[in-house]
């Protein structure tokens, strides 16, 4: 370890804490000069520690000083690491911010497996140890995007005596269901995040990796391994997602035991997220044990938030709070505090007591099968819709608005379909057309064009859990298939992750139901540096032919009405 002192931080640098199986971490360390004890804001992820921003993810840094200039004021921004906290905005108020590579990622050596119950393990010990080192208070909080926030969800439940706040900022909360396989349909997210994200700083890449623009030293080092060690030092997390279907014990000992958790949190989700995080944000907020939670929603990108002063002041207020004792007005923070969202991304903050919000008038609006229309009639007649899985699906739209319409909320759809084979993949799009009926989109955290809102389900996963499931959010047990007779309808109740929409006069609400993922109009809407192609979902795509084969879910899907079986969509109607 290295100790020096740097724009007015003491920085201790690669700090050991080791584990109970004798696997030590290391850590960096920003804390105020001098002998005094501090709070600590900590963070455990494997994006290695000493990665610039600007560096490993250049595209995403000029997008955030345009959204947040803000960001450049006040600070040096060479200790600036994706989806942390800038110590250099946070030492000054009193607090030390602990970074540590997770195990077998940067600086820390170790076997990689992600989100699994020895990096839960992990975090524990690393609380412990920044709970009581000489220059703590005693009083650990964690914030972090993304990785960074998942995590809490699991080492909340732990318990550590030292764990004081719990800052999740757009972090999922159900391994299987938000992060591997939507409806049962493989994500392709993990597979490539995986490579491009955790394996190129994985610990042993050394000298062939980058290196830190403040120490010199490699952020995936310090020794450089041969490419048959590194391969054996990571799971392969992609491939046991394909490998299992299912909810097993893999994905059991990625789960949350949510009650558990007791430490004062904030949940921040954003509505633009769908794809992995804004469903766990708002599932854990409500599952959670802890007496004193509070859920926060906002919009624009994954990470402009986290570092605008809206939202540096909103976690600080939350932090100051719980850590310090201070008067920060936070017993005056309402319990939910919503964005509400419009077209051309404009937000209205607004205040509520609860989720989901108890004057919803939960308002089905039938699908039309005459004119592809949506409305709160049920349709007067019997007949079929079939669309080919390969092509756009079908739109039903509501007449133009004439007045607005406040949709806030869980959403969910109920279909009767059927498949020319035994199985069917289905993929539901809520959407907004201005007056010149052009789609309107809006930026989503991994994505510059998203749609309102997103749902999937693969028809054979169509069994309900009876405990779990609630009119306005089906839960799925994904334990077993049970195939499609060809030609024959069966039930499908499909969840359509939380959103917020306000449709204004002239616009009309729009519904797509289709065989493959949601696309804005086929072209690329990406930007200089992207990581990935942006056509509406970002990395969230569901392509797999392993998973997807095209004999199954390339053919022709049915859509059927009947007499008390209309398909509808349950809108949470704000008035």
């Amino acid at each position: 370890m290295k100790s020096e002192q740097r724009d007015g931080m003491q920085i201790d640098w690669d700090a050991p804490i080791e584990m109970d199986d004798g696997v030590v971490l290391r850590a960096d360390v920003f804390r105020p000069i001098g002998s005094g004890k501090h709070p600590v804001i900590l963070s455990y992820g494997p994006y290695a520690k000493g990665l610039a921003f600007q560096e490993g993810y250049k595209g995403n840094w000029e997008r955030l000083i345009q959204a947040a200039p803000e960001v450049l004021e006040g600070s040096t921004n060479k200790y600036q690491v994706w989806e942390l906290v800038d110590p250099e905005k946070w030492v000054p108020d009193g607090y030390v911010c602990v970074r540590v590579d997770s195990r077998g990622a940067g600086r820390s050596p170790g076997f990689i497996d992600i989100w699994s119950a020895r990096e839960a393990q992990d975090i524990y010990h690393c609380i412990e140890w920044a709970g009581t080192q000489p220059w703590s208070s005693g009083k650990v909080g964690m914030n972090g995007i993304s990785y960074f926030a998942t995590n809490q969800w699991q080492v909340g439940a732990l318990k550590p005596p030292h764990l004081a706040a719990l800052c999740i900022w757009e972090g999922f909360a159900d391994y299987y269901r938000e992060l591997a396989r939507h409806g049962g349909i493989l994500s392709g997210f993990t597979a490539s995040w995986y490579k491009r994200q955790v394996l190129r700083v994985q610990h042993g890449v050394g000298e062939n990796g980058p290196r830190s623009r403040v120490t010199g030293e490699p952020v995936a080092g310090p020794e450089t391994l041969p490419a048959e060690v590194l391969a054996k030092n990571a799971a392969d997390a992609g491939g046991e997602m394909l490998q299992r279907p299912f909810i097993d014990g893999y994905y059991r000992d990625r789960m949350v035991a949510f009650e558990q958790i007791e430490a004062p949190l904030l949940s921040a989700a954003n509505w633009g997220g769908v794809g992995l995080h804004p469903r766990g944000n708002f599932e854990g907020y409500l599952r959670a044990g802890s007496r004193q939670k509070w859920l926060e929603v906002h919009g624009d990108t994954h990470f402009t938030h986290f570092y605008s002063s809206y939202g540096m002041a909103l976690q600080k207020r939350f932090f100051g709070h719980f850590l310090k004792g201070e008067d920060t007005g936070w017993d005056q923070q309402p319990r939910v505090a919503l964005n509400i969202r419009r077209p051309g991304e404009h937000f209205t903050l607004r205040g509520e007591t609860e989720w989901p919000i108890a004057r919803t008038q939960w308002t089905k609006y039938y699908l039309q099968p005459d004119g592809q229309g949506l409305g709160t009639e049920a349709p007067a007649r019997a007949m079929t819709l079939a669309y080919e899985t390969t092509g756009d699906g079908i739109t039903f739209l509501t007449p133009p608005m004439t007045q607005e319409l406040e949709v806030t909320g869980p959403v969910a759809a109920k279909l009767w379909l059927s498949s020319d084979t035994t199985d069917a993949d289905v993929f539901l799009a809520l959407r907004v057309f201005d007056p010149s009926s052009k789609e309107v989109t809006f930026i989503g955290s991994n994505d510059p064009r998203t749609p309102v809102g997103l749902g999937w389900l693969r028809a054979s996963h169509r069994k309900l859990d009876p405990k779990e499931t609630l009119p306005y959010r089906p839960f799925h047990t994904h334990d077993e298939a049970w195939p499609l007779e060809p030609g024959q309808p069966v039930e499908l109740d499909i969840e359509i992750w939380p959103t917020s929409i306000v449709v204004p006069p002239g616009y009309r609400l729009g519904f797509t139901v289709r065989g493959k993922d949601y696309e804005v109009d086929g072209a690329d809407g990406g930007f200089a540096n992207a990581m990935y192609p942006m056509k509406g979902v970002g990395p969230f795509t569901h392509a797999d032919p392993s998973d997807r084969p095209p004999d199954i879910f390339g053919g022709t899907n049915v859509l059927h009405f009947a007499a008390e079986k209309m398909p509808y969509l349950l809108l949470p109607v704000i008035r």
